[in-house]
């Protein structure tokens, strides 16, 4: 046998990222990279994973999380290694764990609960000191993170029911340029949220006007995604083009009944704009989504689980039409006494997220919510599900476009450098899996579940699930973003 390489991966069914058809191989890693693809029959590994033709993918790319906290308070990232994601984008919809140079709000101003509802992570006065804690204590994922605008009202502003200030502008532009100087990779809006509603356009482009000097995305989860959608991709598109800097359109959707079928508007919209500026987009595969709870949201929707509540959290994972039939009371009255609280919304049309999830050009994200009691199932099985439900059982795509879909496309989209791709050079970064068996386990009874056929996953090298469990290395790092080029 010749030299060795610390792993060495054989008999793979290798689908490297690009969508280009499987091809079979044997995979040498040495140290982080991958240094060798092909017949490597003649060599031998320190360790060595026989596939006997499973599959071997890049490591998935969630392109919209909200694991700013759980990276620090729960690094083994089980909910996440265990459906494959080698890498997390995280500070979307607005809310990030830093900067917050002042005393954060008691109680904590939602959306900000959704990743702590006692405050006490939010304890990161600048980013670059959020990024050092997480570079000094890796988690077993990589990371590339965002900035929330509305962390920054929260950390800048006084009163969220008007716009901000010139010298509130120019406050949050400087927490912004200490964010980019640190290694962030751009700002996200919550537009959809009570403390970002009152900003107008003008005020997120004046926020953002640095970010074309520091190659930095807008990432927007935008102001409104039922009856308005249409004029918010006009808004987000705008923000994109004054800024000068590329657009991602968080979790798209149509959302309440009246809207089902609209996608068809929305996807037409979106490739036409395409043409003229750089738009991304990514989508989570199911019908329901999760944030806050509140009485407006659950009249519009055709069924409520309680995800979380601070006050009675013995409801979290009930409807809530049962838990305000046991309360004897109103669904609104019911909603009060629930709060703080999360829910997962009933809203969309499966025909619509088919679509969605379908448009060549949609990345997946799963925007799971750690902290829930009762989560949102996408948290643990948004990547199983894309590959199994809608792959292999429903065919909706080839599973070499699915893989590209959570893999290549979005290294190219955020910028990463290296990853999502299998290559000769390239950072190991890899899921391993059976294509026959991959799919969900997570449930909205039981939301808290491994994936099943997820063989082993590898980050930079390292070996982080196997076996079904987590095997407690953290070898993940914080990715910034590159030019623009193809992976």
């Amino acid at each position: 046998m010749k030299k060795n390489f610390d792993l060495l991966i054989r008999n793979a069914s290798i689908v490297d990222g690009t969508n280009a058809p499987r091809f079979n191989g044997d995979i040498g890693i040495r140290g982080d990279r991958i240094e060798c693809i092909g017949d490597l029959s003649s060599f031998c590994g320190d360790l060595e994973l026989n596939l006997g033709g499973r599959i071997a993918a890049p490591g998935f790319i969630d392109s919209h999380t909200h694991d700013d906290r759980m990276m620090l308070s729960n690094p083994d990232m089980a909910p996440k290694v265990s459906q494959g994601v080698t890498t997390v984008i995280g500070g979307n919809c607005g809310v990030s764990l830093a900067p917050m140079p002042r005393p954060i709000p008691n109680p904590v101003t939602p959306p900000l609960n959704l990743l702590d509802e006692q405050g006490t992570w939010f304890h990161f006065p600048t980013f670059k000191s959020y990024l050092e804690e997480l570079r000094a204590n890796p988690a077993a994922t990589n990371c590339a993170m965002l900035v929330g605008h509305t962390t920054l009202r929260v950390a800048t502003m006084n009163d969220f029911s008007q716009a901000a200030s010139p010298s509130e502008i120019q406050a949050m532009r400087e927490l912004v340029n200490e964010a980019m100087h640190a290694g962030a990779i751009g700002v996200s809006t919550g537009l959809f949220y009570e403390p970002s509603i009152a900003a107008p356009t003008e005020e997120v482009i004046e926020v953002c006007s640095s970010l074309k000097k520091f190659n930095g995305l807008y990432c927007t989860h935008m102001r409104n995604e039922a009856d308005r959608v249409i004029d918010s991709l006009e808004e987000s598109f705008r923000i994109g083009r004054e800024v000068g800097v590329p657009v991602v359109i968080s979790h798209h959707k149509v959302a309440e009944p009246a809207n089902q079928g609209r996608s068809v508007e929305t996807l037409a919209l979106i490739e036409k704009n395409m043409a003229t500026q750089t738009i991304c987009l990514d989508c989570y595969p199911y019908t329901a989504s999760s944030t806050i709870l509140s009485a407006d949201r659950a009249a519009t929707s055709t069924r409520v689980i309680v995800s979380w509540s601070q006050s009675l959290p013995e409801y979290a994972g009930q409807d809530l039409t049962a838990i305000a039939q046991k309360m004897n009371c109103s669904q609104e009255e019911a909603v009060k006494r629930l709060l703080p609280a999360g829910a997962i919304y009933f809203k969309m049309d499966e025909a619509d997220v088919q679509r969605i999830l379908k448009f060549d050009q949609t990345m997946i994200g799963s925007d799971g919510l750690p902290h829930d009691t009762s989560p949102h199932p996408r948290l643990w099985g948004s990547f199983p599900r894309v590959l199994g439900h809608y792959g292999r059982l429903l065919g909706l795509f080839p599973l070499e476009t699915a893989v590209y879909k959570m893999t290549g496309l979005t290294a190219k989209n955020f910028g990463l450098k290296d990853r999502g791709i299998l290559r000769e050079g390239a950072y190991a970064d890899l899921t391993l899996f059976d294509a026959d068996t991959v799919d969900e386990a997570a449930t909205f009874a039981a939301p808290i579940a491994p994936a099943r056929g997820i063989e082993a996953v590898i980050v930079n090298g390292a070996i982080v699930w196997r076996d079904g469990k987590s095997t407690g290395a953290r070898p993940g790092r914080v990715l910034q973003r590159e030019p623009s080029e193809e992976t």
